[in-house]
């Protein structure tokens, strides 16, 4: 199971979890291979090239989709691959060092006001969904940061704890072990609704910002030409892994909201993302670094 992420983000969490699952269903080990980098791009190439043959398949986060309005790749994002399912998603939180003077939302707009350019958001890398966020929460409130991509979530969220860095928008698995500890302070989440794990931080709308609702989603695909029968049997295995009653509670505290769909729901769902990331990226006016 090819993972293009780090270790400790959210992507890896999840293959953590389903990993030894999956061996024990299947009697054989299921191997996690983090290959961090080049925005998804060597993982999503490593399994675009292999033997069709269901022993090797790639989770990969809403950066699959984002990714063909940045760079060039090495393969198609549609035809080069068989979906399997889109596991779950993971909503996203503006946080911020908790030794900072900024308490909110409004705090924070009206010093980057005050600096134009000089405050820095970290993100796991180029068109990943914290890198988006930053971008369109910039566009979106008038003011103008500047974006310092790491190789994954840890490494950012590890600046930031340092003080190196002024901001992230990481996804709650990556960030709720730094809130807890005092690390890090939330300002916003930026889902529709309040979070169930941060349920006294406001939603990015409630803090004065709308119309910046953004989780990041994750699902497994397979090389082009994977057989079907294959392709059900994974999709159908790695459901009810997603489903399992025993699961539910470690999912949830993890911040995962389990989709589990169906192989046609996934495929037309990366169409669609696709199509919607190409508009915010050419709205907000996004470039590779």
């Amino acid at each position: 199971m090819v993972v293009n992420g780090s270790p400790g983000g959210s992507n890896d969490a999840m293959a953590r979890i389903l990993a030894p699952k999956l061996t024990e269903s299947w009697g054989q080990p299921v191997l996690v291979d983090n290959r961090p980098g080049a925005s998804g791009v060597i993982g999503g190439d490593i399994v675009a090239k292999a033997a069709p043959d269901g022993h090797t398949f790639v989770l990969v986060s809403v950066r699959h989709s984002v990714n063909p309005s940045l760079v060039k790749l090495p393969y198609d994002p549609v035809r080069d691959f068989e979906p399997i399912t889109m596991t779950a998603s993971v909503g996203n939180v503006l946080v911020v060092n908790a030794k900072t003077s900024i308490k909110t939302v409004k705090d924070l707009i009206a010093l980057a006001k005050q600096k134009p350019g000089e405050l820095t958001f970290a993100s796991s890398g180029l068109g990943g969904a914290p890198h988006l966020t930053g971008e369109f929460f910039a566009l979106t409130t008038g003011i103008k940061l500047t974006h310092v991509p790491y190789k994954g979530g840890v490494p950012a969220i590890t600046d930031l704890v340092a003080g190196r860095v002024s901001m992230s928008f990481p996804t709650m698995t990556t960030s709720m072990p730094f809130i807890r500890s005092g690390s890090l302070r939330p300002l916003a989440v930026l889902s529709k609704g309040r979070s169930a794990h941060l349920p006294d931080v406001p939603t990015m709308a409630e803090a004065g910002v709308p119309n910046i609702v953004v989780s990041d989603w994750q699902g497994i695909l397979a090389p082009r030409g994977t057989p079907k029968p294959i392709v059900d049997k994974l999709a159908a295995d790695i459901g009810n892994v997603l489903r399992d009653s025993r699961n539910q509670e470690r999912f949830a505290s993890l911040g995962f909201e389990v989709i589990a769909s169906s192989p046609q729901e996934f495929r037309e769902a990366i169409v669609s993302e696709i199509q919607r990331w190409a508009k915010v990226v050419k709205d907000a006016n996004i470039k590779a670094e």
